[in-house]
């Protein structure tokens, strides 16, 4: 039988060991990358935590979209305003996935509009929720 020797740094295919390279790349130590992930992380988090506080479980259906046009246009059950934060981190995970590999390919400005895009994106569903939770109050 082979002997495997133990040389103290313990297992190198555990989850922690991948994670902490990827965060040490040149991409992360970037100060535009690094404030826009801070930056789009904390509206993302602010949101899910705003739509918590004011919108409660509720029998009767709520307001979801509202259109100065033709009125109220879309009511549905009180969970789904958190698909909005939850397709604003879905875009922002793609799109950092994207800044990322463009970042690594000496593209990046590309990489700062994938980024920028992202912020844009939590901005929007910012002032979505903040729309859904006036109509409904």
């Amino acid at each position: 039988m082979k002997q495997i020797k133990n040389d103290g740094q313990g297992k190198k295919d555990g989850l922690k060991f991948h994670i902490r390279p990827f965060f040490a790349k040149d991409f992360f130590k970037n100060s535009i990358v690094h404030w826009m992930f801070i930056i789009t992380i904390f509206l993302n988090v602010a949101d899910w935590i705003v739509l918590y506080i004011f919108i409660k479980p509720v029998d009767l259906p709520i307001i979801l979209h509202y259109n100065v046009y033709f009125g109220v246009d879309m009511i549905g059950d009180w969970w789904q305003v958190y698909f909005l934060p939850f397709i604003g981190a879905v875009f922002f995970i793609i799109n950092a996935l994207l800044a990322g590999f463009f970042y690594e390919k000496k593209e990046r400005i590309a990489s700062y509009i994938f980024l920028l895009a992202a912020f844009l994106i939590q901005a929007g569903i910012i002032i979505a929720s903040a729309s859904i939770i006036a109509i409904n109050y």
